[in-house]
């Protein structure tokens, strides 16, 4: 079975964060959107359709009749059965967002020619950034489910103090540690949901672990860490410090003390030691979010909105960020002060405000910190910064 994940029309909405993935590449719950779908259907054919300057990283496989869908939906048993019950030239609908398509690639693209079915199992969709901290709760709970169910946990080392059940309502285990994860000396609090560990995942001495919570593969929690839930350290992260409510995708540290609550932060980030970043304002009053989509701030129904940040970016030691922070890709923030709400992309900090971080630096700082980890900027990569680059440099005023 051929299934295609498309970007969709919510993709200028989640802008910084796709400007280097797809909409399905992106990070909620335990999983990304993509790997529910592998979760569920194991035997499909899984590719995007996604911006030009991102296919050769991320290709395409439009062959004969294909299930197209949504990339922004969080995938789940039921939608995914009533995605395969689509007969060919048939589409499927939810409140007027197209969901999937059954059909050609000419189908595809003109749905006008199809029959419509309304969806019946309404799946959750990401459309907004603040849906990923937002919506973490009860998505990290669903991926704990699709990962964890009928399999065995490895036990719990005797010096960890467990608050709260080990036993779910519905007979899972609470807490559930992949091969080689490693937990000692710390206190988990199961009383709101699960804690996932994943494969050789540490939780160092001291730690303090509110669920919902996952550490994904080989992630760090450093020791006296304060984290509340719903929280995901995604694969390779470092964090530390208190955190609330915070989802890293992959390669990113947030190691020391400093306060990050309602955030969203991407691949290969740095904050550094001390650095805070608000997530309420002074007034209690309700936001503004920088849109690419429609290239200015617009208000969100929220209260409780912290940073957003885009890949590559970096935070200096005891900096300070504002509420409902925008920060594009490649930034390097320091120094005293707060910036602006939008920081665009490959912007740098200075004595005398903000430069621009010139590509061939960026591609230094970025290989250096790659290689730490046993990965290089490919190419590849650097033609996707590129166009990036490109496409973000009328934004260097506005911020």
């Amino acid at each position: 079975m051929n299934l295609i994940l498309f970007d969709g029309n919510y993709r200028g909405n989640l802008l910084p964060l796709v400007f280097t993935r797809p909409v399905a590449e992106l990070r909620v719950g335990i999983l990304t959107l993509r790997e529910k779908w592998e979760k569920i259907l194991p035997d499909a054919l899984i590719s995007f359709l996604t911006e030009p300057y991102l296919s050769n990283k991320y290709p395409g496989a439009e062959t004969g009749n294909s299930f197209y869908v949504a990339g922004n939906i969080c995938a789940s048993p039921q939608f995914a059965k009533e995605v395969l019950s689509l007969k060919v030239g048939e589409c499927l609908y939810h409140a007027g967002d197209l969901l999937a398509v059954h059909g050609s690639s000419d189908d595809f693209r003109q749905i006008e020619n199809l029959t419509v079915r309304e969806s019946t199992a309404k799946p959750l969709q990401i459309k907004w950034l603040y849906d990923i901290f937002q919506l973490n709760n009860i998505v990290l709970q669903h991926d704990y489910r699709l990962l964890t169910e009928g399999r065995e946990s490895q036990p719990l080392s005797p010096g960890v103090q467990v608050i709260g059940s080990q036993t779910l309502p519905d007979g899972l285990p609470s807490i559930f540690l992949e091969d080689g994860a490693d937990v000692e000396c710390a206190a988990l609090n199961v009383k709101n949901g699960p804690i996932y560990i994943g494969k050789d995942a540490q939780v160092m001495e001291g730690a303090c672990i509110r669920a919902p919570f996952a550490a994904c593969e080989h992630a760090t929690v450093t020791m006296g860490a304060r984290i509340y839930g719903a929280t995901t350290v995604g694969p390779y992260c470092k964090a530390g410090g208190e955190l609330n409510n915070v989802v890293m995708y992959g390669f990113s540290n947030k190691a020391h003390d400093g306060f990050l609550g309602n955030a969203v932060i991407g691949e290969w980030c740095n904050i550094g030691a001390g650095a805070t970043a608000s997530n309420l304002k002074n007034d209690y009053s309700k936001i503004k979010l920088w849109n690419y989509a429609q290239e200015r701030f617009l208000p969100a129904d929220l209260q409780f909105c912290g940073l957003i940040m885009g890949d590559h970016s970096k935070i200096g030691i005891n900096s300070m960020i504002n509420t409902a922070t925008i920060m594009g890709v490649g930034v390097n923030f320091f120094g005293a002060g707060f910036p602006r709400t939008f920081i665009p992309s490959f912007s740098k900090k200075s004595v005398n405000g903000f430069d621009i971080h010139k590509l061939t630096d960026f591609f230094n700082m970025a290989d250096t910190m790659m290689q730490r980890r046993g990965k290089s900027l490919t190419d590849t990569d650097k033609e996707i910064f590129q166009t990036i680059f490109d496409i973000t440099g009328k934004y260097w005023r506005v911020g």
